[in-house]
């Protein structure tokens, strides 16, 4: 046995030995060995990217949804400032401004059209409804829960009307603007930048109408302070009546502007008021930009929850937040409470 002139072990015979076939093999080996740990690297990190734009996505749906609860939330406040009614009919509204510019659509007026007529025809029939339902209420001075009850009874009746009118089918809106567009890692619908777009409009001209408007002004005096505004010549009342409309119109918007990513029924407005008061409820009933905040949280929180967890946990985010927000704000009068019932003991 000696060596070769190229270096290979060989036999007298000059047939190679093993020992070239075991280096062979161990640098195939560790071929394999560098590949397949690298292969997992890439895996790795296309599964880190992967999660990372599922949560941007998700990010940025809850954000969208959580400006169409903030349209609510606000529509809520405005209503419960300045008349101390909590509109609970405010998610049929929303249902009315959808199912009727799809009426419209389906009736051949132009989408560009039908949106703020269908907008009109909703704020005309919340003023109608606040003046033959709860103004005579509030005239005769009722208490609190009564202006609840009625709100409720307009909440069922106003469902039952869209159910006699449209039925239980499902129905849908063309996108304002069809197709996607990538931000970053996500991919959204054009719909979504529509939606956020429309509804910082709509918070500002709010924002600006209040501050800088005699109407605007009127309304907010009627919700700090209605005798004083009364005895200014303000008519409160018709304040009330306008904040309905203002509010129902908020509602209209918001469910124009999510039905093109979801379906339009006659019952779809519960839960879509349900998550505006939850912002709503937050804000203590009365601060806009905190109202604005919440619902974006609620919309963020409940995208996340339907995107990592199973699709029903999705609704019951709301619940669960209006339960400990509710819980939250009723701790300092629980603790009064006891506080006051011990002092009457002690006496």
């Amino acid at each position: 046995m000696g060596w070769g002139p190229a270096g290979a072990n060989t036999t007298t015979a000059g047939t190679p030995t093993p020992t070239l076939q075991v280096n062979f093999e161990t640098s195939r080996i560790r071929f394999h060995v560098r590949s397949f740990f690298g292969s997992a690297s890439r895996r790795s990190r296309g599964l880190r990217m992967s999660l990372e734009q599922r949560l941007i996505q998700l990010l940025a749906t809850g954000i969208s949804n959580g400006a169409i609860y903030a349209l609510l939330g606000l529509g809520l406040v405005v209503v419960y400032s300045t008349t101390r009614i909590v509109n609970v009919a405010i998610g049929e509204f929303a249902t009315f401004g959808a199912l009727i510019t799809v009426s419209l659509l389906a009736a051949g007026v132009p989408f560009p059209v039908a949106i703020p007529a269908a907008l009109a025809a909703v704020m005309v029939l919340a003023a109608g409804v606040y003046r033959v339902a709860l103004q005579p209420a509030r005239q005769k001075s009722a208490g609190g829960l009564t202006l609840l009850i009625i709100s409720i009874a307009l909440h069922l009746a106003l469902k039952g009307v869209a159910l006699i009118l449209w039925g239980t089918r499902s129905y849908t809106l063309p996108a304002f603007t069809p197709g996607t567009v990538r931000i970053s890692l996500a991919v959204l619908q054009k719909q979504h930048l529509w939606i956020l777009g429309l509804a910082a409009l709509v918070m500002l001209a709010l924002w600006l109408g209040f501050n800088y408007t005699v109407r605007g002004r009127a309304l907010r005096a009627s919700a700090v302070n209605p005798v004083g505004a009364r005895l200014m010549g303000i008519p409160v009342m018709a304040m009330g009546g306008a904040a309905f409309a203002l509010s129902a119109g908020l509602a209209a918007l918001s469910g124009v502007m999510i039905t093109p990513l979801s379906l339009a029924t006659y019952d779809m407005g519960f839960m879509l008021g349900l998550k505006g008061f939850v912002g709503a409820v937050l804000a203590g009933l009365h601060n806009y930009p905190v109202t604005v905040l919440g619902c974006l949280f609620l919309g963020v929180v409940e995208a996340m929850a339907a995107g990592l967890l199973p699709s029903g946990y999705r609704d019951a985010v709301a619940f669960i937040m209006l339960i400990a927000v509710l819980l939250w704000r009723a701790l300092p009068a629980l603790r009064h409470g006891v506080l006051y019932s011990e002092e009457a003991v002690r006496e």
